[in-house]
């Protein structure tokens, strides 16, 4: 016959595995996001090495597809920049060289058609030019006359629409130039507003830059209608003219990322605590709103896990695990992989999906 104290301690492990039994199962964490090669399987992809086959370094700057791109590298004598179209198979046509004597750089080029147009600059001012991207040929001098030119790292730096180069510039009295140029050159058109504002979609323009809440205001240039956008609480907000990207703190005091339309309806939340925004343009596309995620390794290795979170099915990708130099325009998202003395870069095209 079994003893009091060891009845006690049976209803005691009984109890307990009652317990257990009814007790809730602890909750799982989500499952990692899937890769761009699971989620978007007909997506073009790429992979492109740092240094062109002449040894130099190759710094894309636009693509033009998965496998084409316009970028700037040195010459092999290290005496001119040059402006290069790099295509499959690291076939590379020259378009442009400019004396590193005069510290040049090539920037915000845009994609239009058959047509690149970009700013470059040296010691001695700034101009706009332009080529054919197809051929790399009709390469053209557009203007001089840029004013004090305002580029934000942003696809919209330069836009064009109906025959011209668009951009914006400081106004000596703190107000903005909207400035164009003919794709043909010529004359540069010249429209003064105030405010701070800079360009975004064709026709629309928005104003709030130097407002600690960010964007506040939209305006299309033509037909001048006006919106005011939806300005969140202790954050601020970017938008184009379908979205607002809004980054605040939440109640636990983390970050905060979120989307909602230009009208203040379909708010959703992107990525919180340890999310940051990674590039300038937001909802490219007017589908994909692409962020960084700090991870346990990020200290160590310098660079974050790179997601994209696709508006359409509110689903997550992950597009690299680590991901550096993340950069965005014309559709194609890249970003490098590796170390600083031995990295690849990646290329997505988003238009693809």
């Amino acid at each position: 016959m079994a003893g009091r104290g060891q009845i006690v301690s049976l209803g005691i492990a009984l109890g307990a595995a009652a317990l257990l039994l009814g007790a809730p199962k602890p909750e799982e964490p989500p499952p990692p996001p899937p890769s761009v090669a699971l989620a978007w399987p007909a997506a073009q992809k790429a992979t492109i090495t740092a240094d062109l086959p002449d040894g130099t370094a190759y710094e894309p700057l636009v693509f033009l597809d998965a496998r084409t791109s316009i970028g700037s590298a040195p010459s092999r004598d290290e005496k001119f920049l040059r402006l290069v179209k790099r295509g499959p198979g690291d076939t590379v046509r020259e378009l442009r060289r400019l004396p590193l004597a005069q510290n040049p750089s090539f920037l915000s080029p845009a994609v239009s058609g058959d047509t690149v147009v970009w700013a470059e600059n040296t010691s001695a001012g700034q101009e706009m030019w332009a080529a054919d991207s197809r051929t790399g040929r009709q390469i053209r001098k557009l203007t001089a006359d840029t004013g004090d030119s305002r580029f934000y790292q942003s696809q919209y730096d330069l836009v064009v629409a109906g025959e011209r180069v668009h951009w914006v510039a400081a106004e000596p009295s703190s107000g903005t130039e909207i400035r164009s140029v003919a794709l043909t050159g010529g004359p540069v058109e010249v429209r003064t507003v105030p405010g701070n504002w800079a360009l975004t979609d064709w026709p629309w323009m928005v104003d709030g830059l130097a407002d600690m809440a960010g964007a506040g205001r939209m305006r299309n240039l033509v037909t001048g209608e006006e919106r005011p956008m939806p300005l969140t609480r202790r954050g601020t907000t970017a938008c184009t003219p379908l979205w607002c990207r809004a980054v605040s703190l939440d109640a636990d005091g983390y970050p905060k990322i979120e989307i909602v339309r230009t009208d203040g309806t379909d708010r959703q939340q992107v990525a919180r605590r340890t999310a940051r925004t990674i590039i300038s343009d937001v909802a490219v596309l007017g589908r994909f709103e692409v962020y960084s995620q700090v991870t346990a390794a990020s200290e160590l290795t310098g660079r974050d896990e790179l997601l994209i979170f696709d508006i359409e099915t509110n689903r997550h990708v992950r597009a690299s695990p680590e991901a550096g130099d993340v950069r965005y325009r014309n559709g194609v998202l890249w970003w490098s992989a590796g170390t600083a003395n031995s990295f690849v870069r990646h290329v997505l095209d988003l238009r693809t999906v």
